[in-house]
């Protein structure tokens, strides 16, 4: 489990300044042992040290340089961490008003350079559609959002018609439920649909699993987009 975005509806009285309800620790690279903190909200889980270590033992020669994107953020450990191991830029997106300026403070904190992340508020599917990226596509992208929501897939769809992704952009996805069958199902509307094409080569387009694990309920796996 990792952390998401806290709600698709968000609060609109809650202030933008937000006490900190816990704080989670980057473990690696030249951040290791620094914390971030994250609001109390419904859906927002930073993901365990178990988990991230094995992502990112997964990750381990990927990460140098890499431009990253922490799709739903939430206490943005996940972007942290890729940026203490070597990546080049993270793009955080978080629905959430008072978890990103929470993310805003934590980035003060560990005195980031201002031209190695950028933090923008709002639903992914809709930002990714609307804000432009300044950038080819992404090499990594994690995608966590709250599991009962499902929304990885609008979230993957978009990158893939907005072309922000390609056939080498490393894909994390978490959910508390095995996903082979729903990405299959997701390919097969894709290849309806030429769009599918601005991302991808000519061909079918697949999603071709890489790595993958389960710790308790959750299931975490590494992807990448085929086409054959």
């Amino acid at each position: 489990m990792k952390k998401t975005s806290s709600t698709r509806k968000p609060n609109q009285n809650h202030k933008a300044k937000h006490a900190a309800a816990g704080d989670v620790r980057i473990i690696g690279g030249q951040f290791k042992r620094r914390t971030v903190n994250f609001i109390d909200a419904d859906g927002l889980r930073p993901t365990p040290d178990r988990l991230r270590e094995t992502l990112f033992n997964w990750l381990i020669a990927d990460m140098h340089s890499a431009h990253v994107l922490d799709s739903c953020a939430g206490s943005g450990v996940l972007g942290f961490e890729s940026l203490s191991r070597g990546a080049a830029h993270c793009t955080f997106i978080e629905m959430s008003a008072a978890q990103s300026q929470m993310l805003r403070q934590s980035a003060e904190q560990l005195r980031l350079d201002p031209t190695t992340y950028q933090i923008i508020q709002g639903a992914a599917e809709q930002v990714l559609t609307q804000n432009p990226l300044n950038q080819r596509h992404f090499d990594v992208v994690f995608i966590d959002p709250p599991y009962a929501e499902e929304l990885w897939q609008p979230i993957l769809t978009t990158l893939i018609t907005q072309a922000l992704i390609n056939t080498e952009t490393l894909i994390y996805l978490e959910a508390d439920k095995a996903l082979e069958e729903q990405l299959s199902e997701l390919a097969a509307k894709l290849n309806e649909n030429s769009f599918a094409q601005k991302s991808i080569t000519q061909g079918v387009l697949g999603f071709e699993c890489l790595k993958q694990t389960k710790v308790g309920q959750v299931v975490a796996g590494l992807y990448r987009l085929s086409s054959s």
